[in-house]
């Protein structure tokens, strides 16, 4: 299955289900992904491939990345049932202006999944973080 493939597929059985990207209630996913150690790893895969996907680097060009870093490992960690409080913005507020289109979030999302590829993580865990996060496509695209 290609990951556009899989991306619509987990978009819509998020929708379809209701799923609200608020913590998981266990953490079997965040085990999955590597624990916080895991969590580290794939974000550290995932910033260097965003800043050379000619997609979607240009986005971001000014971003502190090791911010980025921080917060996605805290969101991550979160969403996935994981010890963490994600302590940034909420998605509305950071993505305000920035005209991100529909294009851009699925580039976003397949390094996601290629990042969490390279670090071992089961397919399974993969389709349930990305489900997680895909409701927040409507807080994110604005264009």
């Amino acid at each position: 299955m290609t990951t556009l493939t899989r991306l619509f597929c987990i978009g819509t059985l998020a929708l379809a289900t209701g799923c609200a990207h608020g913590p998981a209630t266990d953490d079997t996913m965040y085990q999955g992904l590597g624990g916080q150690g895991g969590i580290r790893k794939i974000v550290d895969t995932f910033i260097p491939m965003i800043m050379a996907d000619a997609r979607i680097k240009e986005s971001f060009r000014d971003t502190d990345l090791k911010n980025l870093s921080m917060r996605l490992e805290e969101q991550f960690c979160e969403l996935a049932g994981g010890p963490c409080k994600y302590k940034g913005k909420d998605m509305k507020e950071i993505h305000d202006g920035l005209n991100i289109t529909n294009a851009q979030f699925n580039a976003l999302a397949e390094d996601l999944q290629a990042a969490m590829d390279k670090n071992g993580v089961a397919p399974a865990v993969q389709n349930k973080l990305v489900a997680r996060l895909a409701p927040m496509q409507k807080e994110i695209v604005t264009k």
